[in-house]
């Protein structure tokens, strides 16, 4: 099928949702013998003029710049097989560590990776800790990598099953088992208000725990494993900051999914409502997508910080805590604001 006759869909259903939207509607000339979008510029040009009734057609966005043959995540000058690794920031260290002897109670780990130079702090970026819903950061790049490969559809309805029906984060505990929603709301659900429902929905999708813990082996995530179904208050489920790092890397780069769903990825992460970790040591135009973890005697946070001059950054926090002790969420933001303010500096890559 021509590109023009996706587009016709694309236009029918603005007719179904708002017949006088059809009028405004305008799109530029393509040759007759393309049958897909072909690149980015094309693909935000659709996004930039679609009215917020509209829905993108499926079979448009897979055929997008697909992402390359996985690299080699062994590679130990390529962080996460893909980002030249350049060389621990002395100063950013030592100001972290001294933040870490006036709270010398709780136990932190944290890798940040600034993405341009290829510098880092990594202080106990390998350990291992409780996921808790970060866990949905990994949970939500392999459902766009399926919709990529044509195997799931966004617009694709789901039954809520009784048997994944779970207590913690989100609402949908309380509506009746037996209710369908789509795989493009139930997503957002899982990672904006991190519904535990939700999420175990998506993982029913994409075939289980094992499947999924196959494909963080793949990308080259050593810690990340779900043991059970969501909420997980116990901390069963694993993962490590370093290892949601090299996930962002991996996004980042292009190298798991298209960048029409890293396009879609990043706008769902970017409005998570939790803002109380990361997100307030960002400061002034700066932006994150990121996902939020908190089951008591943990917080964790990872995700992609843009500054305002165009560079950024990847991170990736734990630590845990006395249970519910606020100075845990506290310590995540005064780290957060040190990095943040060290890596916003000018001209800062002609230091290292």
């Amino acid at each position: 099928m021509k590109l023009r006759g996706f587009l016709l869909t694309i236009i029918s259903t603005f007719f179904l949702t708002s017949p006088s939207l059809a009028a405004s509607i305008k799109f530029p000339r393509f040759d007759d013998n393309r049958s897909h979008l072909e690149s980015t510029t094309d693909w935000k040009y659709l996004l930039a003029n679609l009215p917020s009734e509209g829905i993108i057609h499926q079979s448009l966005i897979p055929q997008l710049n697909q992402p390359e043959i996985f690299p080699n995540v062994n590679n130990p000058s390529l962080f996460g097989g893909v980002i030249p690794l350049g060389k621990e920031i002395p100063e950013l260290k030592s100001q972290v560590r001294a933040l870490m002897a006036h709270y010398s109670f709780l136990k932190p780990g944290m890798l940040f990776l600034d993405v341009e130079t290829g510098n880092y702090l990594n202080i106990n970026g390998e350990k291992v800790f409780p996921a808790a819903s970060t866990i949905k950061y990994p949970i939500l790049i392999a459902l766009f990598e399926q919709v990529d490969a044509g195997r799931i559809k966004l617009n694709e309805k789901l039954v809520m099953r009784r048997d994944l029906v779970a207590s913690g984060s989100g609402d949908l505990q309380y509506k009746w088992a037996g209710i369908k929603l789509s795989v493009m709301e139930t997503v957002n659900r899982m990672i904006t208000i991190s519904d535990n429902t939700a999420s175990n929905m998506i993982i029913d999708r994409l075939g289980g725990k094992a499947k999924l813990n196959q494909r963080f082996h793949t990308w080259g995530l050593k810690n990340t494993v779900i043991r059970n179904m969501l909420g997980d208050f116990k901390g069963t489920n694993t993962t490590s900051p370093a290892d949601l790092v090299r996930l962002s890397a991996l996004v980042d780069q292009h190298k798991l999914i298209s960048e029409g769903s890293q396009f879609q990825v990043l706008d769902i992460l970017r409005h998570c409502h939790n803002n109380k970790l990361l997100a307030a040591g960002v400061g002034k135009g700066g932006t994150i997508a990121h996902k939020t973890g908190d089951i008591g005697f943990l917080v964790g946070d990872a995700g992609i910080i843009s500054l305002p001059n165009g560079k950024h950054y990847l991170a990736g926090i734990f630590v845990i805590r006395p249970h519910d002790d606020e100075r845990g969420r506290e310590f995540v933001r005064q780290v957060s604001r040190i990095v943040y303010q060290y890596l916003d500096q000018p001209k800062l890559s002609q230091k290292y």
